[in-house]
């Protein structure tokens, strides 16, 4: 009985912790969740000896597709979480699997932080982002889909390795 009170409770903090989709915030931050979520899965599941896989000569390799969106977190939430903190130079100076996957965690909870304080008043507030002026909310969308477009590269190089993406996997 204490054991499934307390599975109760575990899953009652786990929603009570997920967005609120009904709000904007809580959809932009949903899709962030979805996304880097898929994301982190998939890097943790690539074994390191596919990090250096690349298709072509021209392409990224797998690892640095990975460390680019982790040196991307910065771009993007530093502007909205107005820290000026720069990322780590993950793509140039890290190569192994634990150091890429362990920078990308860090990553991404910087920029949970950011998803997580924005709420309806804010949402439009304006950052300084690419040489002009955005929407706080936009910024992070654009965060989102930026993570999903590299998402589509390592769904790709996965399954040209046999291996199956995790938003394809079984629920």
């Amino acid at each position: 009985m204490r054991m499934f009170i307390a599975m109760m409770l575990l899953c009652g903090l786990a929603f009570a912790q997920a967005p609120d989709q009904k709000t904007l915030p809580g959809s932009t931050y949903g899709l962030f969740l979805l996304s880097s979520g898929n994301f982190l899965k998939a890097a943790e599941k690539v074994p390191e000896d596919l990090y250096s896989f690349k298709p072509v000569d021209t392409v990224r390799s797998f690892g640095e597709m990975v460390a680019h969106v982790a040196d991307a977190q910065y771009f993007f939430c530093g502007p909205v979480n107005a820290d000026g903190k720069q990322g780590p130079g993950v793509e140039k100076n890290m190569k192994s699997k634990t150091q890429i996957v362990a920078a990308l965690k860090e990553a991404f909870a910087y920029c949970d932080a950011a998803y997580k304080a924005t709420t309806d008043a804010n949402a439009a507030a304006p950052v300084t982002f690419m040489r002009g002026e955005r929407a706080r909310l936009g910024v992070l969308n654009f965060n989102s889909v930026h993570i999903y477009e590299h998402y589509g590269n390592l769904v790709t190089y996965m399954r040209m390795k046999g291996i199956v993406p995790p938003s394809s996997e079984g629920r």
